[in-house]
């Protein structure tokens, strides 16, 4: 027996625990340790065998540690069989997170019991593969089809009482696994309940396949791995059941090699470095018990709201009283959609709504703020002012904190005599909803605070990044790139709705013209005018954009952008034809057409190139960095596992090629980044910069 299995005898009964922390990972010696297990209780005549996890969960899935490596045997599917074919009745019992394999093995066994806070799903179509130890075979003879293609696809976790209202568990019970499981166990022998193989249960009933394939297809923008899970259900529905299994491995092994499974396997793995840092590795956060949030528009009432719902009491700054009283309006409706989703229940509601909330109009009753944050208007002497007012009042060692979007901190730290204590918290809109945040460290930023900064972001169940200081930082600087590319196109020849459907192809779920309509025109219109003295005069302008916003027409605030948001869906603005054709005279630019091919080509080569400079100028420590802010903030195709990661996959010399060409029609903006010339002129990736880096 291996390690991590223990084996003992309760009567009749062989116990077969998994000890294998943290999270009972199938690793080899796991799936080993089960395989004998279960051939010792048959050799030593036990009625039954009751597998459990010790510590806190039932098997959780594989063993990150493995991932790709050559697998070792046995192999999941081998040890599942084993158990399911066991003349001895199988019984799992289920908490924490059955997960993947973990469901797997518990599907195996012939009965299923959990505790109430247990959950359950098949989440493998989140890593770009799907069920490979019989899990789309299984899963559908247990509960159906239709069931099964909404679990398997989505890779949802469900939880106690609904697994047991759908039929993939048995029981729910309160208790610790093994006296549950042993009492349920005892009970089912004394009922001499038969085993009950899944494999051995009627096929279930088919549908129409196809139309199935192709709604998962489109449901998840292109990434392939839910549709092959539905071609191994109906491979459950076709197949005789070790034909079956045969085909779903095959499927399995097709997505192994794909481009979409290296990209989210590099997601997966870059989501857990982002916050591995060398400069924090003996750096204690700062106590953070109470927080001030200065601005309740939209931003700040988000803020607040995230606070709130991760346990923090917040006072809220704001100049009047009656936008104080907008802004409890704002927090009461963002709260409120919590509760209507059940993320929090009507006593937590009442208590954040009540006395974990507090409105002033008054600078003098932050004084006491462990941390504050603002969320001002984007203007570089409001913000000073604030901080200025900060610095006079808060206490020593209180974190001062920024959301800005894109301004300097350190000029905004320099308005205090605490830089150390200053960093920017850039949170992404809805904040209360966005997992992403950037945390900026200015020049004199102290380690301590910014370890403060990733300590919030764990409470507030947040991704931290680290930033530099930079116009826009890191998403909103590489942004500007490809947002301007896009311009660029519509100016010489492109639509805005060709641009924004090639994206939307690509995988984005909207293009760069519907974000815009959604943000606000007038936002980038402002950054634009911010930056119009120091503008390169090689630049091209936006004109479309500027035209627009002078036009009043901001989006969908104003019912009107490049789209009409009169009607549902939105429709493309009839205005906005003239006003390029204008620009384009005003130019003196011929258009020409752009194929969708090239249009995505343009949008990321830009936002590639734009990347490179951004890690070459030490703003993102690292590659990883960069593609973290870029799916998690803006949108970018998960399976395509981030633009650096796709850019290595796409190939560097090729992407480099293709700059160069376009180097030749705008040389100040398709200049290469040095970076990216280093990489292909040594033979790198940017995956190479990953490897060893943060730790």
């Amino acid at each position: 027996m291996t390690g991590v299995i223990r084996y003992n005898r309760d009567g009749d009964i062989a116990m077969i625990a998994i000890d294998n922390p943290p999270v009972n990972a199938l690793g080899q010696a796991v799936r080993q340790g089960l395989v004998e297990a279960v051939e010792k209780a048959e050799a030593d005549g036990a009625r039954a065998a009751l597998i459990y996890g010790e510590g806190r969960s039932f098997p959780a899935g594989a063993d990150i540690r493995e991932f790709g490596k050559p697998p070792l045997e046995p192999w999941l599917p081998d040890v599942c069989n084993r158990l399911e074919t066991s003349p001895v009745l199988v019984v799992s019992a289920l908490h924490g997170t059955a997960l993947g394999g973990g469901l797997e093995i518990a599907l195996a066994s012939d009965y299923r019991i959990a505790t109430p806070a247990a959950k359950v799903g098949l989440p493998e179509v989140l890593i770009g593969v799907m069920p490979g130890a019989g899990g789309t075979q299984r899963l559908p003879r247990l509960v159906g089809v239709e069931t099964s293609i909404d679990v398997i696809t989505s890779g949802r976790q469900i939880s106690a009482g609904e697994a047991f209202d759908l039929g993939i568990i048995d029981r729910v019970e309160d208790g610790a696994p093994r006296d549950i499981g042993l009492s349920y166990t005892r009970a089912l022998l004394a009922e001499n309940a038969p085993r009950r193989p899944i494999r051995e249960m009627p096929a279930p009933q088919p549908i129409d396949f196809d139309a199935a394939y192709d709604s998962a297809l489109r449901k998840a923008r292109g990434q392939i791995s839910p549709a092959y899970a539905v071609r191994g259900i109906q491979a459950a529905c076709e197949l005789p059941f070790e034909e079956g299994l045969t085909r779903e491995r095959e499927l399995f092994r097709a997505l192994l090699e794909t481009d979409q499974r290296q990209g989210l396997i590099h997601a997966f793995f870059a989501e857990r470095a982002v916050g591995v840092l060398a400069e924090l590795k003996d750096t204690n956060a700062r106590d953070v018990n109470s927080v001030a949030v200065i601005g309740g528009g939209t931003m700040g009432a988000g803020i607040a709201t995230s606070f709130l719902l991760a346990g923090f009491p917040v006072t809220l700054l704001e100049m009047s009283e009656d936008a104080a009283h907008a802004a409890r309006g704002r927090i009461t409706g963002n709260l409120s959609g919590a509760l209507k989703r059940g993320k929090i229940d009507q006593k937590t509601y009442d208590r954040l709504t009540g006395p974990a909330l507090a409105l002033t109009t008054s600078y003098d009753d932050l004084r006491e703020a462990d941390l504050v944050i603002e969320a001002v208007f984007e203007d570089m002497n409001v913000k000073r002012d604030v901080f200025s007012r900060l610095d006079a009042i808060c206490k020593p060692g209180a974190v001062l904190a920024t959301n800005t979007s894109y301004l300097d901190i350190n000029k905004i730290a320099d308005a205090t005599q605490r830089p150390e204590d200053v960093i920017g918290l850039h949170f992404f809109s809805p904040a209360h909803v966005m997992k992403l945040l950037e945390v900026v460290v200015a020049d004199r930023t102290a380690p301590d605070t910014v370890a403060t900064g990733f300590a919030l972001a764990k409470r507030l169940k947040k991704t931290a990044v680290r930033a530099g200081v930079c116009d826009g930082f890191i998403g909103n600087r590489i942004l500007a790139a490809y947002r301007a590319a896009a311009d660029h196109m519509v100016l010489d020849g492109a639509t805005p709705y060709d641009i924004d459907a090639a994206i939307r192809e690509f995988g984005f779920a909207m293009g760069p013209f519907q974000v815009s309509d959604l943000a606000g025109l007038d936002i980038a219109w402002a950054a634009r005018k911010r930056r119009a003295a120091t503008r390169d005069p090689r630049e091209r302008v936006p004109l479309v954009a500027d035209r627009l916003c002078e036009a009043g027409l901001f989006g969908q605030k104003t019912g009107q952008g490049y789209y009409l948001y009169n009607e549902t869906p939105p429709k493309p603005n009839p205005e906005v034809a003239g006003i390029i054709e204008s620009a384009r005279e005003t130019l003196g630019i011929k258009p020409r057409a752009f194929s969708r091919p090239e249009i995505q080509r343009r949008y990321l080569c830009a936002m590639v190139n734009e990347a490179a400079k951004v890690v070459g100028d030490g703003i993102a420590r690292r590659p990883l960095d960069v593609d973290v802010v870029l799916l998690m903030g803006y949108g970018f195709p998960r399976y395509r596992g981030g633009p650096l990661k796709w850019a290595d996959m796409d190939g560097l010399p090729k992407i480099l090629s293709d700059i160069t060409a376009y180097a030749q029609d705008d040389r100040y903006f398709w200049s290469p980044a040095p970076l990216l010339e280093q990489l292909v002129a040594e033979g790198r990736t940017f995956d190479d910069l990953n490897k060893g880096a943060g730790k």
